[in-house]
């Protein structure tokens, strides 16, 4: 069975041989075992449902919780020569009939589904009359109450035991502690499913926590090493993401929004061009993740704090899914402590599952303010034991500062007492400091013994100290909603001098700045191979754009880091490339080997501008890889879009790829008014954040041709 799992691996997919405990996975289910699969982002769960669907008679059914996932790995099999369906709401009653028809002639091998759809009495009769292979459970953590993820439709699946008692079931999941892979076995019936339990480490994510200063400026010095890498950005409410989206795009840095309070069709739409282009930055809450397979993910930042370890390790494992380098980066203050207490505090939850989610806040804390290696820390959170220190952290990179802060520590304790248990940090830094302002003087604040007897430090290590002081829970942050600080009891014994307290100096953010642009993942391509990776990655958009798939469906960054390397000349040595298969092989192999070999046509100088970005936007391409194409910035783009459009050599159409009713919104904007159209400053306010500005230009020059006409 082994033997045949690796020709099928070897032919369909393109890898010599499986990793970690793939091969016993497939074993296991191709000879019609159930099986428990937790396994990292990145670690290549979908093979070990794959393969063994490929070695079993019937159609595998895969049960996946979002449409974008779904239509990725069909597009993904589609072009292995897998043949594959998703069956979901995108499809027509005809096109629903359709593919019920295909299915029944046996010419689909695996199909995607909803748990909502799968467990309709319809939906269950229907694969009854049919020689299923197995079922796979992708995302299985969904099925736990626990999670942030939960589906409730997920709890039904246990009744695929009962119904189809001799087809193997597989779950598979990223994200389980102890409580929630309890929890998928028992809702899932999976008693007797054997266990294949994989190391949570990352270890080709290096994690950098710095403390909050000016994060965005601390930001921008983040990304200034990695200008053409996608990423994702963090932000904990949805005016931040669009502020942030904002303020990248004007920096020079490609972003779009994301959040649950954007129109479903823009929603889709800026998930659909993050999956197409490259080197594009999503600003998202949380509501963005979950489903996203973009491999060559280089960097997840975080503006704000997680409210979990779960959270966080979910959410920086979107990044180098493809095992290349990536980064994982965050920012973090006293304030971001402040507003999670606040919001977990206001919460609708009983005080038990408060407790719950005030211990998850708690361990996120101590990720942050760890002294010692964050992946030891993080890997411990999750029941695993990695025994010597990861060298691959800020923490085990820079080495930790720390310093005896005892003494300051009770003075920092006593301000808070001493002015009643009841302002924030600002206001208690003043009277340490010894400041002379209003507020101060309005309290009779300058009459205390603690004024000014904390000059020998400055603010910005006061504040430091205090949000120490919350992270450890030796203060409190007041849950009433006004952010004061309050005593807490385990204090005591500090304030009574039965103990000392050590505690991390906060590095300068400039050191921190210069430290982050030396991670692997910022070097991923050496200067020397830019020019022959820039134009592998060239072919593959084209290639991509032709088929109507991502990028990294013709092939993922690392097969191009191999061909890059290996530098093959001939097909025999392409195939050996990791993830060049047979049919991509017979498909790709000539056109990437002409670039190898510089073979390929060289780019011929654009001597009209213009006319080549009319011929590339009527080929469809977006303002972005226009951009790309003609090596000049968006903005040009779209001043060049607009003059064209206002010239009548493109329609407003061909230009622009908005969904209709986005389109139908800035038209209607422009059109309200009488007399002349209103100038695009004036309407920019409306769809901050929503579209680019150039898009306004656009919809404007094309308004102002039909008046003229």
């Amino acid at each position: 069975m082994l033997e045949q799992a690796q020709r099928v691996l070897k032919d369909i997919f393109g890898y010599d041989s499986f990793r970690g405990r793939q091969g016993a996975i497939i074993e296991r289910v191709a000879s019609g075992g159930d099986a428990l699969v937790l396994m990292p982002t990145g670690g290549g769960k979908s093979l070990c449902f794959q393969v063994p669907a490929l070695l079993r008679d019937g159609l595998a059914v895969v049960v996946s919780p979002l449409i974008a996932l779904m239509d990725d790995q069909v597009a993904t099999l589609e072009e292995l020569g897998v043949a594959a369906a998703a069956l979901n709401s995108t499809l027509s009653a005809e096109q629903q009939r359709d593919l019920a028809a295909r299915i029944k002639r046996g010419e689909v091998k695996m199909l995607y589904l909803a748990p909502e759809r799968l467990v309709q009495p319809r939906m269950l009769a229907f694969l009854q009359s049919l020689e299923i292979a197995l079922f796979a459970i992708d995302e299985a953590h969904c099925v736990s109450q626990w999670g942030h993820d939960f589906r409730r439709e997920y709890l039904q699946l246990g009744q695929l035991a009962e119904l189809f008692p001799n087809v193997p079931r597989i779950a598979l999941t990223a994200t389980a502690d102890k409580r929630t892979r309890e929890e998928i076995v028992d809702r899932l019936h999976l008693q007797n499913a054997e266990r294949f339990l994989s190391s949570f480490d990352r270890p080709n994510i290096f994690y950098r926590i710095v403390p909050k200063e000016q994060p965005r400026k601390q930001l921008l010095a983040f990304l200034a090493e990695r200008r053409s890498d996608a990423g994702i950005v963090y932000c904990l409410s949805r005016k931040k993401v669009e502020e942030v989206a904002a303020f990248l795009s004007e920096q020079g840095f490609p972003a779009l929004p994301y959040h649950a309070g954007l129109p479903n069709d823009l929603r889709a739409y800026h998930q659909k061009r993050f999956l197409n282009e490259e080197g594009l930055i999503m600003v998202a809450t949380v509501a963005f993740g979950m489903g996203i397979d973009k491999p060559n993910v280089r960097f997840v930042a975080h503006l704000d704090l997680p409210k979990s370890l779960e959270a966080y390790y979910q959410e920086t494992g979107r990044g180098g899914r493809d095992g290349l380098p990536a980064d994982a980066w965050m920012a973090y203050g006293l304030q971001d402590v402040v507003m999670l207490k606040q919001l977990l505090q206001n919460s609708e939850g009983d005080e038990r599952h408060k407790r719950l989610e005030q211990h998850k806040l708690d361990a996120m804390l101590s990720l942050c303010e760890e002294t010692r290696c964050r992946r030891q820390t993080l890997l411990a959170y999750f029941d695993e034991d990695m025994p010597e220190p990861c060298g691959h952290c800020d923490n085990c990179v820079d080495g930790v500062q720390t310093w005896d802060a005892t003494e300051p520590a009770r003075q920092a304790l006593s301000a808070i007492f001493r002015t009643g248990q009841r302002y924030g940090v600002g206001h208690l830094v003043d009277v340490l400091l010894g400041k002379d302002n209003e507020k101060v003087r309005s309290f009779g604040h300058q009459h205390l013994s603690v004024y000014g007897v904390g000059k020998a430090l400055s603010e910005s290590e006061w504040r430091s100290l205090y949000r120490q002081l919350v992270a450890r829970g030796l203060a409190d942050v007041d849950h009433e909603g006004y952010g004061g600080l309050r005593l807490n009891d385990s204090c005591r014994p500090l304030l009574k001098g039965e103990v000392t307290l050590e505690l991390r100096r906060d590095l300068k953010p400039q050191v921190t700045a210069k430290t982050a642009s030396k991670s692997p993942a910022s070097q991923l391509v050496r200067g020397e191979e830019r020019e022959q990776w820039e134009a592998l990655r060239a072919l593959r958009r084209k290639l991509a754009e032709e088929h109507g798939v991502p990028p990294y469906v013709i092939f993922p960054d690392s097969t191009l880091l191999e061909m890059l390397r290996s530098q093959p000349t001939s097909l025999a040595e392409m195939a050996r490339v990791s993830g060049v298969g047979a049919r991509k092989l017979e498909r790709y192999g000539d056109a990437f080997l002409e670039v190898l070999g510089g073979a390929a046509e060289a780019p011929k100088p654009v001597a009209d501008v213009r006319h080549e970005l009319i011929t590339l936007a009527r080929a469809g391409m977006t303002p972005l890889q226009i951009a790309g194409q003609l090596r000049c910035s968006e903005k040009n783009v779209y001043t060049m879009l607009a003059e064209a459009i206002g010239k009548q050599q493109l329609s407003l159409e061909q230009a622009l790829d908005l969904p209709e009713e986005l389109m139908g919104e800035v038209q209607d904007a422009f059109l309200d008014g009488e007399g002349e159209l209103p100038s695009v400053a004036e309407v920019a306010e409306l769809f901050a954040g929503r579209v680019p500005e150039g898009v306004l230009y656009c919809v404007r020059a094309a308004l102002q041709s039909e008046f003229e006409m």
